[in-house]
């Protein structure tokens, strides 16, 4: 049987016992980096006092899953054998997803056990009450395909989370803050380890603070939704504004009442 094991996000008291005891019986590991996983058991070993018995360590991540499942045989399953990504939850933002896909094709028994994420956690430290949200995770780095993204992110009407690089969060800020000057954002670095810090204000106001921060460390971006606004606004002003059609149609569908796919035939 397989098993998809959350590991720590950054602070290792937040292992469960079941992972701890999956990663002590298991004889093989699938993996997305070999020498992480490596030093997570050992880590691991020393704090919980675990003795992991593992012969066999695989390597799976996004370059080379379809190449590494063309491989595998559905009997490497027949004991307890385990997938780890680097941290957090496996295929949320991370490989394994298609490892999931692959057990359902051949009947394979699996089971997904809870843990960290990153993202549950940046969302019920925000304050942003809404009951939905979307995961938009690393927009692109760069180019149209970014821009585009993130506008997408900014005025879909509902609470969205992203991720970002140390090497990008203030280009991130500055890109908000030419769009939407006012638009309020909840920022948390380096989530459950030493140096988590969290940020709330508007996107301005978040701009100055970071160029005073040491911005070292993963981000999670949350963006809160801006219903009211969604509702006051005008078509002509949707039309008037630099955001994808998809997402305009969206907006005046709410307005109009009338379905997104006819705003957007509308549009086009």
């Amino acid at each position: 049987m397989l098993h998809f094991v959350p590991t720590p996000i950054g602070n290792l008291e937040d292992i469960t016992f079941r992972s701890l005891r999956l990663l002590e019986s298991a004889k093989i590991i699938l993996c997305e980096d070999t020498r992480v996983t490596k030093r997570l058991l050992h880590l691991l070993k020393t704090k919980h006092e675990i003795d992991p018995q593992v012969e066999q360590f695989i390597s799976l991540h996004s370059h080379n899953e379809k190449e590494i499942l063309e491989k595998l045989s559905p009997s490497l399953f027949d004991d307890i054998v385990l997938y780890v990504s680097d941290a957090g939850m496996p295929a949320v933002s991370d490989p394994g997803c298609a490892l999931v896909e692959y057990c359902q094709l051949h009947g394979i028994e699996y089971d997904v056990l809870p843990g960290a994420n990153a993202i549950l956690l940046a969302y019920a430290s925000s304050g942003f009450c809404d009951t939905k949200f979307l995961f938009f995770g690393f927009l692109p780095h760069k180019g149209g395909d970014r821009q585009e993204a993130l506008k997408e992110a900014l005025f879909n009407g509902y609470v969205t989370i992203l991720y970002e690089s140390p090497h990008r969060i203030l280009k991130l800020i500055d890109q908000i803050c030419e769009i939407t000057p006012k638009k309020e954002l909840f920022l948390i670095k380096e989530a459950t380890k030493l140096h988590q810090k969290t940020f709330r204000g508007t996107s301005t106001q978040i701009q100055a603070i970071l160029k005073e921060q040491n911005i070292k460390g993963e981000w999670a971006v949350v963006v809160k939704a801006d219903k009211k606004e969604i509702g006051s606004i005008t078509v002509d002003e949707i039309l008037k504004l630099d955001i994808p059609k998809k997402q305009a149609a969206k907006m005046i569908a709410k307005i109009t009442g009338k379905s997104p796919k006819e705003c957007y035939n509308n549009l086009l």
